[in-house]
């Protein structure tokens, strides 16, 4: 249900909520948060409430440090690990200078302005998530151990795969916030998991994502677990990917949809830095199923985007080379804007490699592009692209960079 501000503060009163999270993220995707009490609701919806921004990576210096929260009401949540009594809800919110002047950082309006000139464009872009996780034992000291949950494999079952349970649970928990999972289960990885969600609206499918990760770690960490979303948790295993669904709407023609993966393949190189955001994320690509290449083809795991066998308003572009570190409002911002390059300038779309290129010779290898080796080649490329300067603001791009 989507909220007014007089329907939240009427609705704190009667449900007896007691805490309200206004919640944020950094640069880099990391949740954030400040709870204030239900009599401070009015003040904040008017005029926002503040925070120290030096505090947060990449968000100033002691000399700027002021910024202010305002709570969207539409986005009003339930946290349904909290108290009955006494109830907590999260409201997402966005981000200005005490002038009122948007603050550059805050990602999610970035993702805003795509989707409305994508809009103005005559297009909408839908998102569908997969983000696989590891679940590990903590040791003795309550610290999270190398040590996964199960020897599981691929969809696998219990009493083998150790993980179904807290599945479960974090998917009826994503219910009562509002959120439905399409499917879950094990992954290939030992205590490696799995929760995709349908395709939604762009902002709401990033909304989701950061909720999901959210809820994955509270419901582990309740049953004596860890939940790592890191690229590549063990060296010996499968990285953890964050798998972008993209469609279309209105999907004209296939030429236009075939324009819209060609502005991905374009601009991939440059997106880079912000789809794959540490070190470890290299450390994935190349092996497991995780993309080193620009290619494409139908249904090929090898490669870097995969056309699913899906028809109508399930027909969509599966980009395999994201991990669950990447800022998920930066993601969707920059494959917006690639797609959005490849539809008005008609980009053609190259030839599919059907092949796979984890058994492919070198003679066929060396035709192929590749994705950036490190971190640092690919801040690199970003650093230089007209397109990411384009649509990245300089504050964010040396963030990155410097980091």
């Amino acid at each position: 249900m989507k909220y007014t501000s007089e329907e939240v503060i009427q609705y704190t009163r009667e449900e007896d909520v007691k805490f309200i999270r206004l919640t944020f993220c950094d640069v880099f995707g990391k949740q954030k948060n400040i709870a204030i009490m239900p009599q401070e609701l009015p003040r904040a919806f008017a005029d926002g409430i503040s925070f120290d921004a030096s505090a947060i990576r990449g968000f100033g210096d002691e000399t700027h440090s002021d910024l202010l929260l305002h709570p969207e009401p539409e986005t009003l949540m339930p946290l349904p690990w909290r108290p009955e009594h006494g109830r907590v809800m999260q409201m997402l919110s966005s981000i200005t200078r005490p002038d009122g002047t948007p603050f550059p950082c805050d990602t999610r309006s970035l993702l805003k302005k795509a989707v409305t000139d994508a809009r103005d464009a005559g297009y909408e872009f839908t998102f569908g998530a997969e983000q696989e996780f590891y679940l590990f034992l903590l040791d003795e000291n309550g610290r999270p151990s190398a040590e996964p949950i199960d020897q599981a494999s691929y969809m696998d079952i219990a009493p083998d795969d150790c993980g179904e349970n807290v599945r479960r649970e974090i998917c009826l928990t994503l219910e009562q916030m509002g959120i439905y999972p399409e499917s879950s289960h094990h992954e290939e990885g030992p205590g490696q998991n799995e929760i995709d969600f349908r395709y939604a609206d762009a902002l709401t499918a990033a909304d989701q994502t950061l909720a999901f990760q959210r809820v994955v770690r509270t419901v582990a960490h309740r049953n004596g677990l860890f939940a790592d979303f890191s690229p590549k948790p063990l060296s010996d295993a499968p990285g953890n990917g964050f798998h972008i669904n993209m469609s279309l709407r209105p999907l004209l023609d296939s030429e236009t949809f075939s324009s819209m993966i060609a502005g991905i393949l374009k601009n991939i190189g440059v997106m880079t830095a912000f789809l794959n955001p540490c070190e470890a994320s290299y450390r994935r690509l190349g092996s497991f199923k995780a993309p080193k290449y620009v290619s494409w083809s139908h249904e090929n795991r090898s490669q870097l985007v995969r056309l699913p066998a899906a028809l109508g308003e399930y027909r969509r572009a599966e980009l395999r080379s994201p991990d669950p570190a990447a800022n998920p409002y930066l993601a969707f911002t920059l494959m917006i804007y690639a797609g959005l390059e490849g539809i008005r300038n008609r980009l053609p779309l190259c030839a599919p490699l059907d092949v796979n290129l984890y058994t492919a010779s070198q003679e066929v290898l060396s035709a192929c592009e590749k994705l950036p080796e490190d971190f640092r080649k690919a801040c690199e490329k970003a650093a230089g692209s007209d397109f990411v300067k384009a649509h990245i603001p300089s504050e964010i791009l040396d963030i990155y960079c410097r980091a």
